[in-house]
């Protein structure tokens, strides 16, 4: 394959390509568009070829088995009782399906509009685009059986494409090399996966361990490029899609502990709670090739690191406040039962205000926190300027405020060295011999 590599300066700035970005030429380049033209036409028939399907089914007011892959199984009365009809939730999860799809689709397409003669480019172009039917192989199936081979090998390709593809981000290159004959297992696994779904095999120890394995392979293998390897620009867009997979993956979990497992008891199996928990899972799933597509596109306009820091500070302040809350809710209407009549509307007046009383507080001090743990050469740096700005105030002795001065810039930027120029009264300026 024909394949340039850019040899340029890593600095931060527009335009400014990175180091290790490569480029398709050639016959390679026509050859690569071509494919990814055909495949995206074979997925869009695909989805076409689900709508009668999916009318018959709304014609026989979800009669036939297939519908159950896109709703749960329960009664008409338990729909009329959420205030919702059979149809109404067929039609909703239908639409929800196609528009996570397109979601996939659209996003691939732009980033094969903007960059498709970068490798890395196209590579994760392929994966979105593929991932948008393996994330929903068994409903296309169940609803268009004849489609079955089509399906599963569009599906057998998006498993391959994104596993590669998550070896390869953010440089296009195998890192560490040996990663490169971890694509024959995960082609092995595609392919009794979605070939041999029935199969013995598909189900036995071996298999879940070899995707296990595969899976942490990608972990040490992007802990490794991370540390190792990756440039400036490559770590920040490894920070970017690492936010928005932990974000997705952590929300995912939170719906499914809440309402599909119920673990606190506190959301019932409903219809209506089914479509809300299934829209805010496709949701956060959307994270995913969002971010990939800022980490691509537009990592150079945005401080991942803002965002992350902002994320963890008003999430954990979010968990504490809820648990805080409900808990002195708890508390208080143990405590006033008897007292009270209306014992319950007391105790939420009086959470409400203890948690308002709380918030700024909090939020200083989980800030304080997050800075000392995961930011603390910026937390000293900015500790280190606050002490020299109330020191500047006092201070009238130049030659100890050039000193204190050289000492700061040396403590929070530790740069090469450090040189200071004053300029004398009625003198051209002369630089100062104090160099670090």
């Amino acid at each position: 394959m024909n394949v340039q590599r850019s040899s340029t300066n890593t600095l931060e700035r527009p335009g400014v390509r990175n180091r290790s970005e490569a480029h398709l030429q050639g016959r390679w380049l026509v050859l690569a568009r071509m494919l990814w033209i055909a495949l995206v036409v074979l997925i869009l028939a695909v989805f076409v070829a689900t709508i009668p399907a999916f009318s018959d089914d709304l014609h026989h007011a979800c009669a036939t088995a297939a519908c159950h892959t896109l709703i749960p199984p329960y009664t008409a009365q338990q729909y009329r009782a959420a205030g919702l009809s059979v149809n109404f939730a067929l039609l909703y999860t239908y639409v929800l399906t196609v528009f996570f799809s397109l979601t996939f689709l659209t996003i691939g397409a732009v980033i094969f509009w903007l960059k498709s003669h970068d490798f890395m480019a196209l590579s994760s172009s392929f994966a979105l685009v593929t991932f948008a039917v393996t994330f929903n192989s068994g409903t296309l199936v169940a609803l268009v059986p004849a489609w079955w081979l089509p399906i599963q090998i569009i599906a057998f390709l998006g498993s391959v494409f994104f596993g590669t593809f998550l070896y390869l981000f953010p440089n296009g290159r195998f890192v560490p090399r040996w990663t490169r004959w971890l694509v024959v297992g995960l082609v092995v696994y595609s392919a009794i996966d979605y070939f041999l779904p029935n199969s013995p095999l598909a189900n036995s120890l071996p298999i879940g361990l070899l995707f296990v394995g595969l899976l942490l392979c990608v972990l040490v293998a992007q802990v490794y490029r991370y540390r190792w390897v990756s440039s400036q620009l490559e770590r920040q867009q490894t920070k970017w899609v690492v936010f928005g997979v932990a974000i997705a993956i952590a929300g995912f979990l939170l719906v499914a502990l809440l309402f599909w497992y119920n673990v606190l008891s506190l959301f019932p199996p409903s219809p209506l709670a089914d479509l809300i928990t299934g829209t805010a899972a496709s949701v956060l799933i959307l994270l995913i090739p969002l971010s990939l597509a800022f980490a691509i596109l537009r990592s150079r306009l945005w401080d991942i690191d803002i965002i992350i820091n902002r994320t963890l500070v008003y999430g954990s302040l979010t968990a504490l406040l809820a648990l805080l809350y409900f808990g002195l809710i708890v508390a208080l209407q143990a405590l006033f039962q008897g007292v009270f009549h209306q014992n319950n509307a007391v105790a939420i007046v009086i959470s409400t205000l203890v948690i308002a009383a709380l918030f700024q507080p909090l939020r200083h001090r989980i800030q304080n926190i997050i800075d000392r743990r995961f930011y603390r050469r910026k937390y000293d740096a900015a500790k280190t300027l606050a002490a020299f700005s109330a020191t500047l105030r006092n201070e009238v002795d130049l030659e100890q405020l050039r000193e204190q001065l050289l000492a700061v810039v040396q403590e929070t930027m530790q740069p090469a060295h450090v040189s200071l120029w004053l300029r004398k009264t009625g003198q051209e300026r002369k630089p100062n011999a104090d160099r670090l």
